[in-house]
């Protein structure tokens, strides 16, 4: 081969291995500064306007409010409103106990024409949920945990009775949880926990405590008023997503398709609030001593079923009701004449 050929061809693979290498150094020096640029932190943004107050969750309509579901946070001096709450011209204390009437989202600044202060007309209409009711139970310091409850929190009530009093021995002692879950609105008009100087808390005893509960449990309620003493027991926060959990394996709770979350989350969130009654555990004086009883008072012929061994209603010339026969019995219908033989008997 020639060797001017030779040359030639040495010189052009030195071209191309210089090229091959500034390209490779090229590229190498462009992903660097995107590397580094994707890696840098962003600045953060500095909102330059006063501090207001905002919903720290989701507040649904109804929703007695407490020192968790509010909060200040910086705005945009120009898009602050005169209706929104500003920290350095707010008492934050006396907003707890307020309800909300109009649907908050979370973050969104609350104004004052969404809350419902104590004392204002509606305040109970305001609080109450969807076909609920506002009903009021007398308690006392022994009967309303020495006064540790307030607005928003959850109770169940107990019924204690005493049963029988015949002669076959004392009356039963009984108490059972007859409606559980029931969400306080109220406590002698007062709807906010009152604070000292000092800010802390000053705890007051009532005698009045207004509940919220659905119709039915409202009738229940009231004649419970009329057949022993009521008290109340304050629920754990933690007691509602358990009883939830139980609800939903039982069936008793359907959680739907699941395509809708935010409908869901709804739905989980009122069951969970919702007052229930039946379902009611009990406690009898020989659970508690062993010198009480277990079972209601047997009732003898010989028992007067009034004071005085008169019959209801003698002394105001109403007959008494026949004797039922002791041990089983069998009933005849002849028409509309239903007629009980004891067992054994002619017919």
């Amino acid at each position: 081969m020639d060797s001017r050929k030779v040359m030639m061809l040495v010189g052009a693979l030195l071209v191309a291995a210089v090229t091959a290498f500034a390209a490779r150094s090229l590229i190498a020096g462009a992903a660097a500064p995107q590397a580094q640029a994707a890696a840098a932190t962003p600045a953060p943004v500095v909102i330059d306007g006063p501090e207001v107050l905002v919903a720290t969750r989701a507040l649904p309509v109804g929703t007695i409010l407490d020192a968790t579901a509010l909060k200040f946070q910086p705005w945009p001096k120009e898009l602050v409103e005169n209706a929104y709450f500003q920290k350095q011209t707010t008492d934050m204390s006396k907003l707890l106990g307020t309800v909300v009437r109009l649907p908050i989202t979370a973050g969104q600044p609350v104004t004052q024409g969404v809350l419902v202060k104590p004392g204002d007309r509606g305040f109970l209409a305001a609080a109450l949920g969807p076909g609920m009711r506002a009903v009021t139970v007398p308690v006392s310091a022994q009967t309303s945990v020495a006064g540790f409850v307030f607005p928003g929190d959850h109770i169940d009530l107990l019924l204690t009775q005493s049963v029988g009093g015949t002669n076959d021995g004392p009356a039963l002692k009984a108490t059972e949880t007859v409606v559980r879950n029931l969400r306080v609105l109220a406590t002698d008009q007062r709807t906010s926990d009152n604070k000292d100087e000092a800010g802390n808390t000053i705890v007051q005893t009532f005698s009045n405590v207004t509940v919220e509960a659905t119709p039915r449990i409202a009738e229940q309620i009231a004649v419970a008023q009329t057949i022993g003493t009521l008290s109340l027991s304050l629920r754990s926060i933690a007691d509602n997503a358990s009883e939830l959990e139980q609800a939903i394996a039982s069936g008793a709770v359907s959680v739907g398709d699941g395509k809708d979350p935010g409908a869901e989350k709804a739905m989980l969130a009122k069951a969970s609030a919702m007052p229930q009654a039946g379902n009611s555990t009990y406690v009898v004086g020989a659970d508690v001593s062993r010198f009480q009883r277990r079972t209601v008072p047997a009732m003898t012929d010989n028992n007067a079923p009034a004071a005085m061994g008169a019959a209801p209603g003698a002394a105001m010339g109403i007959a008494a009701a026949p004797t039922r026969p002791a041990g089983p019995v069998v009933r005849i219908a002849r028409g509309n004449n239903v007629t009980e033989v004891p067992v054994g008997g002619k017919f």
